[in-house]
């Protein structure tokens, strides 16, 4: 493997441990959410504020793609407002997921994104949660302009 790409696949690393929380960091930041301060994260930040997306969601596109049929390591969340959980194709969802029987609508992403493993334990989403209530009302408003 060149340099190059070895380089490629560190910073990907990188920044999708940036973009995860753990509950201590979450405490630690005393309501804050949980976007590390390092400059991966800040870039992360920096590039999705400036594709229109709120800074919270740079969480997000370390797992989740917002191009409908572009899976990550999460699903896509292009189409995702309104469906129900395990429901987008091409995803292999949990099983935890796949039986929650939810529909992602305002109330439910509100508080799937609060803590995601509380609300569906078994899930495959080990993020730890975004703690601000208006950051997370960003996000849900955004994801619902994901077509």
């Amino acid at each position: 493997m060149r340099i190059a790409a070895k380089s490629v696949v560190a910073l990907t690393l990188i920044l999708g441990l940036a973009a995860c929380g753990s509950p201590a960091e979450d405490k630690a930041a005393a309501g804050a959410d949980s976007v590390a301060a390092s400059p991966a994260a800040a870039a992360t930040t920096a590039a999705a504020a400036a594709d229109g997306r709120p800074a919270a969601f740079a969480q997000c596109v370390a797992c989740h793609s917002t191009e409908k049929g572009k899976m990550g390591i999460g699903p896509s969340l292009a189409g995702v407002y309104g469906t129900k959980s395990g429901e987008i194709a091409g995803f292999a969802f949990s099983d935890a997921m796949k039986n929650a029987n939810l529909t992602w609508d305002d109330a439910t992403l509100d508080k799937y994104l609060a803590a995601p493993m509380k609300m569906v334990p078994g899930t495959k989403m080990t993020f730890a949660g975004l703690t601000d209530a208006a950051k997370r009302k960003e996000v849900i408003e955004y994801i619902k302009t994901l077509k």
